[in-house]
């Protein structure tokens, strides 16, 4: 629907060229009605898309179907990290 908008602001942009430069009323009042079809499209879509309202946290939080969730992620815990070979876990100095 926005697009649509665009297109009907690029016509009635054309004719108010052509309005001007032909110095004819009547391209004027095309001009006119394209740029109200337009401006009323644009508030058909702005109070449909208001009325559709923001998707509810609850709905939000719910992850897609095949998306992993917390519980399916893997989970690294100190003992399957790979260690250093030469690391003994104590703290020796050299010196």
């Amino acid at each position: 629907m926005l697009v649509m908008t665009l297109v009907l602001a690029a016509v009635g942009f054309a004719l108010l060229v052509v309005a001007l430069m032909t110095g004819s009323v009547l391209w004027a009042w095309g001009c006119i009605l394209v740029c109200v079809a337009g401006a009323v499209l644009l508030l058909v879509s702005a109070l449909a898309s208001r009325k559709a309202g923001p998707p509810s946290a609850a709905a939000a939080a719910k992850p897609e179907a095949g998306e992993p969730t917390r519980d399916d992620a893997p989970q690294d815990s100190p003992s399957d990290l790979p260690s250093d070979p030469g690391d003994s876990g104590s703290d020796s100095t050299q010196g």
